[in-house]
């Protein structure tokens, strides 16, 4: 009798502990081969960071704000507002929280309302010879629940809510993607009006030599082909100059096209370059990890993969399912919802696979194949990160010294130029030496240019690789204009 009494508290026991079950491995994050320090950073003082001014901003996030430059700034918040990719990239975002709240939906009850109105006859008459027919009404509430036993549940939420961080990593990954094009179109475009007016200057002074040059020949002291030579220079120069302007342009549609707006409707004034280059804050190579997210999104892929095994270790358990109904049935709408007329039931079912061929082994093994495989590309994401993060550092050192050897270069190649041009007035040498020696010095001038923005861009590619100002813990920013540019 005390059996029978303690029965339910038992059954109702085995549940909730059955409930609290889930199948498959926890998740552990894989491990990734991480350096004691970056190979290619300058050491200064025992600590490791680029020599220079510090960069606090980069901790905040708004990384493009360490070149200075207002117009860089301005066009930045345009990128995140009303970049398309960044815009899809929040639509996806919001896709994955809504499968989060679909996953979490089956741990309650689904209830369900269901009315029917029906009038039915049949071919039998009555004693009158009328034709019989009936009304019949009917209302119920039902309900059914499958209790989470297994965790199958559990995992699906697991895996869902690995997938939500995952594109919110995703939607960082395509913000910095975006405004790191855009930064380095901008600096392009800066350096396009700078070597424009550089070329524009050199066309003035080539201008002037091919006057003096045909002043020279009308009075024959030198050949015609002194004058062939410096208009064949002269027209060079100014086609060099076309071709910049004409690259201009193609930044300046890059840059409206990352800003969301059409190109014939955007303009960037010509305003001096900053080439200022930023020092950037290193930190330690672990802390990579989780700030860049590539690696973030490939380390949630990974939960992701491995939740979907306890999903699919599921099947090998019976499913239950508990359904109740609460109705009324009637042949008048007015007598509809009597008590006498209330119908009710309450059920359970319990189904359990018996034979499937190896179906769900196999459903099992391609999970774990999947989780593997995922680990293997979180391990290649880590890698590839490290390889840019030194290939930046290197290129940046390089690129420092090739500024300083470039500029020695330049001064020395204008100081020659000016000597053989006098040389030259002074009938000491033939012209052939002064466009020699005008070509090298324009070449050495464009080159310290060419220099000078390869470090800012080599900077923005150094801070990409090092995840930008993105935290892996910080909470996902959607920018409300970017969300109202999606069309529901």
């Amino acid at each position: 009798m005390r059996a029978r009494r303690f029965a339910p508290l038992l059954a109702a026991s085995f549940v909730v502990a059955l409930a609290g079950c889930a199948l498959g491995p926890d998740y552990v994050r894989p491990s990734a081969p991480v350096p004691v320090a970056y190979k290619e950073a300058p050491v200064a003082g025992g600590a490791l960071w680029l020599p220079a001014a510090p960069a606090d901003a980069l901790d905040r996030g708004d990384w493009w704000r360490l070149f200075d430059d207002p117009e860089l700034n301005r066009l930045a918040a345009e990128v995140d507002a009303a970049n398309q990719t960044v815009a899809g990239a929040v639509a996806s975002y919001r896709q994955a929280e809504a499968l989060v709240r679909e996953a979490r939906a089956s741990f309650f009850p689904a209830v369900s309302l269901a009315a029917s109105a029906r009038r039915s006859g049949g071919g039998n008459s009555n004693a009158s010879g009328a034709t019989s027919s009936g009304n019949s009404f009917s209302v119920s509430l039902d309900g059914d629940w499958a209790p989470d036993f297994w965790g199958r549940v559990g995992r699906s939420v697991e895996s869902a809510r690995a997938g939500e961080q995952a594109s919110a990593a995703d939607l960082a990954a395509a913000r910095l993607s975006a405004q790191g094009a855009m930064a380095i179109d901008y600096f392009a475009l800066r350096e396009a009006d700078f070597e424009a007016e550089l070329l524009a200057r050199t066309i003035e002074a080539y201008e002037r030599a091919l006057q003096i040059t045909q002043n020279r020949y009308a009075a024959g002291v030198v050949a015609k082909t002194d004058v062939l030579q410096a208009e064949t220079q002269l027209a060079t120069t100014r086609s060099s100059l076309a071709t910049v302007r004409a690259n201009r342009e193609r930044f300046e549609h890059a840059i409206a096209v990352l800003t969301g707006k059409a190109p014939g409707d955007f303009s960037i004034a010509v305003r001096p370059w900053n080439a200022v280059v930023p020092a950037l804050p290193l930190g330690v190579p672990s802390e990579l990890l989780q700030r860049r997210p590539d690696i973030a999104a490939a380390e949630r892929q990974v939960a992701a993969a491995n939740a979907q095994i306890g999903i699919e270790r599921a099947a090998y358990f019976p499913s239950l399912t508990l359904a109740a109904s609460l109705g009324n049935a009637s042949s008048r709408v007015g007598d509809l919802f009597k008590v006498s007329n209330a119908l009710w039931s309450v059920g359970v079912s319990l189904a359990q696979t018996v034979f499937d061929a190896g179906a769900t082994a196999a459903r099992v093994s391609g999970a774990e194949a999947s989780r593997d495989a995922a680990v293997a590309r979180y391990r290649q994401t880590v890698l590839a990160a490290f390889q840019g993060v030194e290939d930046q550092l290197s290129n940046a050192r390089a690129q420092a010294e090739q500024a300083e050897l470039l500029r020695q270069a330049s001064d020395a190649a204008d100081q020659i130029e000016q000597q053989i041009l006098n040389r030259y007035r002074a009938g000491q040498l033939s012209y052939t030496d002064v466009v020699t020696a005008q070509a090298s010095a324009l070449s050495a001038r464009r080159a310290l240019v060419q220099t000078a923005v390869n470090r800012q861009v080599t900077a923005i590619t150094l801070i990409q690789a090092l995840g930008g100002g993105w935290d892996a813990a910080a909470p996902v920013e959607i920018k409300s204009s970017v969300r109202a540019d999606n069309p529901r």
